[in-house]
């Protein structure tokens, strides 16, 4: 069981077999009551509260948001775009991920290596918007060099949940039903 402290002192031995079984939980439909997710994980309510809380303030669980349907709210075009800077220094870095992290069509962003600087996910309406968002990112910013961009014909797999690492096993068994 993860111990009330920082996001620095958090080791990942830190979860035990409750721990897991919440955030399975959790990542599936963080929407449930605590009543409902302490009876699916087998602890008590105050228990499951107290762990949750605590992989929070431990920064385990980041946040809890809804997942919308891109297309059912008129933003069905998804772009990959690999973006080449010109200049690489951190300042020139930094500078293009502030502009990029603040527009709000750019749902992912990445700083990668090797190859382009940066790997960007973006969620548009149609193509006339997309090429808004061209020229408000890419084409404004003298910096970029190069945005070679790829459009998704069909999204065959979209899952945010991670893979939990094996669990440390509790001391404590769950409750018997």
């Amino acid at each position: 069981m993860i111990q009330p402290s920082s996001h620095e002192s958090f080791k990942i031995d830190d979860l035990d077999d409750t721990d897991h079984r919440i955030l399975g939980v959790l990542q599936r439909d963080a929407s449930m009551s605590n009543q409902d997710l302490a009876a699916a994980v087998m602890t008590s309510p105050a228990t499951c509260l107290r762990r949750v809380k605590r992989l929070v303030a431990a920064g385990v669980i980041e946040r809890r948001v809804a997942i919308l349907s891109p297309e059912r709210l008129g933003a069905g075009l998804t772009a990959i775009a690999e973006v080449t800077l010109d200049r690489q220094g951190a300042e020139h870095l930094a500078a293009f991920e502030a502009r990029a992290v603040g527009d709000s069509a750019v749902q992912q962003c990445y700083r990668v290596a090797p190859g382009p600087d940066f790997m960007l996910v973006l969620q548009v309406a149609d193509m006339p918007a997309y090429d808004a968002l061209v020229n408000r990112l890419f084409t404004q910013d003298a910096n970029v060099r190069n945005v070679k961009a790829f459009f998704s014909v069909k999204r065959a797999k979209f899952e945010p949940a991670i893979g939990l690492p094996p669990a440390r096993h509790s001391s404590q068994q769950p409750p018997r039903r």
